[in-house]
């Protein structure tokens, strides 16, 4: 599945986390910053005062020596990335909202990102629930590889996942500004060309901030999803678009009349874009990429593509979906 390289990166890689994450007697993401810094360091082992142990420094020295040897593309480097903080959340069990967005789902988002924006010039995306980076950094190297110039931002509120995602962005060279703070407060950058979220489901417990959006519920905490989705439209650009992850049966809660007068009111809802159910343990879990777009000038509320992908496995099945969209964005937008 991966290249050799990249497996004897990955073998090579675990094992100076495993080293670093027994001396300094951290958990394995924390393990994960130290070791991508010492190697953004030019494979530099730090110690402080006296952690690691000589011992130590010079096992993970000669581990280091063995994968300056073994040249990785920005790409190839965020895939290892993805490798080891996958295994790394087998010792240590994350939260559903904390999971990396899997490379199928984030090579969707670069294919719906090279759609709509198929002029291959500057390119600003914002992702405001970043997490660990993965999807940001799928979006930002491959749409680079493709021959944008991308420059990302991320916003979180969890100071771990935000050094992972710095370390990440920083050892892959991605340009990419982090924020650490609640979504829902004011952002302090510009108008994007485009948002993204991989949207963190559940409530959103501070009541007074959620009052202010369209998307708040009337009685109870609303769901955090829809605040932060709202919130993300209102940093894009006028007649840009935002691409959001978010539970497939988002019409159908509690709270979907609040999240459908945002598209109403704020936003179109262009297309609804199901994943295949082999991704999902149940029905419950289901997710749906959901393409919303800014009002402006050159905006107009499209026939709302609904398309269901069957699987992921199969190129012709996925090819299909790539010719319906491809039809539906030539006769709509």
């Amino acid at each position: 599945m991966f290249p050799e390289k990249i497996e004897k990166s990955f073998e090579l890689t675990l094992e100076a986390i495993q080293l670093l994450q027994n001396a300094l007697e951290s958990s394995f993401l924390d393990a994960y910053i130290e070791n991508a810094e010492n190697m953004i360091d030019h494979f530099q082992v730090r110690v402080i005062d006296g952690v690691p142990n000589a011992e130590t420094v010079k096992k993970v020295e000669a581990i280091y020596q063995q994968l300056q040897e073994i040249p990785l593309e920005a790409e190839e480097i965020r895939k290892l990335a993805q490798l080891l903080l996958l295994k790394g959340g087998k010792f240590e069990q994350l939260q559903p909202n904390h999971q990396l967005t899997p490379d199928g789902i984030g090579f969707l988002f670069v294919y719906l990102l090279e759609q709509l924006y198929p002029k291959k010039g500057d390119l600003t995306v914002l992702d405001i629930s970043v997490g660990m980076g993965n999807l940001l950094l799928t979006v930002l190297l491959n749409l680079q590889n493709a021959g944008y110039r991308m420059k990302g931002y991320g916003v979180d509120i969890d100071e771990t996942l935000l050094a992972v995602a710095a370390a990440t962005s920083d050892w892959t060279h991605g340009e990419v500004q982090l924020f650490h703070q609640d979504g829902l407060q004011e952002l302090l950058i510009d108008p994007m060309d485009a948002v993204i979220s991989d949207l963190p489901v559940g409530y959103y417990p501070h009541d007074e901030k959620a009052e202010k959006f369209l998307t708040a519920a009337k009685e109870n905490h609303s769901f955090a999803h829809h605040l932060l989705m709202e919130q993300a439209m209102n940093y894009v650009k006028e007649n840009s678009f935002g691409f959001f992850l978010v539970p497939s049966n988002f019409l159908e809660t509690e709270q979907s009349q609040a999240l459908k007068q945002l598209f109403i009111e704020k936003v179109y809802l262009q297309a609804i874009v199901q994943l295949p159910d082999e991704l999902f343990k149940n029905e419950v879990s289901r997710k749906s990429i959901i393409i919303l777009q800014q009002k402006g000038e050159h905006a107009k509320q499209a026939e709302v593509l609904v398309a269901k992908l069957a699987t992921l496995k199969d190129s012709a099945k996925v090819a299909e979906f790539f010719k319906e969209f491809e039809a539906w964005k030539t006769a709509n937008l």
